[in-house]
């Protein structure tokens, strides 16, 4: 059996999966390397598929410099829209990082073979939780919703708006400081107090040898106070997918 395809329509596809593409190698949870390659490339095409219709006619031109300039242009799209999801995700861990570094599990620091970096015990825990939530909530649904909104708001033969990329860039820096403090704030004002009061006993009683003490108490206490604050991190998913969803429609200009 024979299928005859416009070589039009199959780049219009194409160049439609690149940005799919693009935006599933950087935006969390599709970025995982526990998702195979290939899986990626047949999700990009498939997710594509459905919103041919809106893609059709809108290809700037056959010509292969034309065809070379629209495919970087769409990767660069598809990166910069997962780029800000990846971005506002990182507020997680970042403040499992903080927890880690006030907490003295920075000592136990070792190799992640799922990032290929150094990657910290509660930054970690953190992440994981968040991907969890993410797919247990149904969040990835949102975000993919919100990505393919592109298409129908910006097609292939739409410009990128590079200023309002840039605007919403340096928001999402400012957003992924200021969740991280608010995540990891309370618990890390709880182990400086652990902190000055252990300074206090050593002060009192140099005998206790009390920062030596600390450290196991620390450990103790900030893996109590996590837990606690597990409770609030679903809330927290779900403040950072909405945040995410609106970035991505506004820099569409959805």
């Amino acid at each position: 059996m024979n299928f005859n395809v416009p070589i039009a329509d199959l780049l219009t596809i194409m160049l439609g999966a690149a940005r799919t593409g693009a935006f599933m190698a950087l935006a969390p949870p599709f970025n995982s390397r526990l998702i195979p390659v290939q899986v990626k490339a047949l999700l990009s095409v498939g997710l594509t598929l459905p919103l041919f219709p809106y893609l059709r006619g809108t290809m700037p031109s056959l010509e292969t410099s034309d065809i070379i300039f629209s495919a970087a242009l769409q990767i660069f799209i598809g990166g910069a829209l997962g780029f800000l999801v990846l971005m506002l995700f990182s507020a997680l861990q970042a403040a499992g990082d903080m927890l880690d570094l006030f907490g003295g599990f920075t000592l136990a620091t070792a190799y992640d073979p799922m990032s290929f970096n150094q990657s910290s015990v509660f930054g970690r825990f953190y992440n994981l939780v968040a991907v969890t939530i993410l797919f247990a909530t149904q969040g990835h649904l949102l975000i993919l919703r919100g990505f393919l909104q592109s298409f129908r708001t910006m097609p292939l033969n739409v410009t990128f708006s590079l200023e309002t990329f840039s605007r919403l860039l340096l928001k999402g820096i400012a957003e992924l400081f200021l969740s991280a403090l608010q995540i990891a704030g309370p618990l890390i004002a709880v182990l400086f107090l652990t902190d000055v009061a252990f300074g206090l006993l050593n002060r009192v009683a140099p005998a206790l040898n009390a920062f030596q003490l600390g450290f196991p108490a620390k450990i103790f206490l900030l893996l109590i106070l996590s837990g606690l604050a597990l409770t609030a991190l679903p809330q927290v998913v779900e403040s950072v997918v909405d945040k995410a969803v609106n970035a991505v429609i506004q820099i569409t200009g959805g």
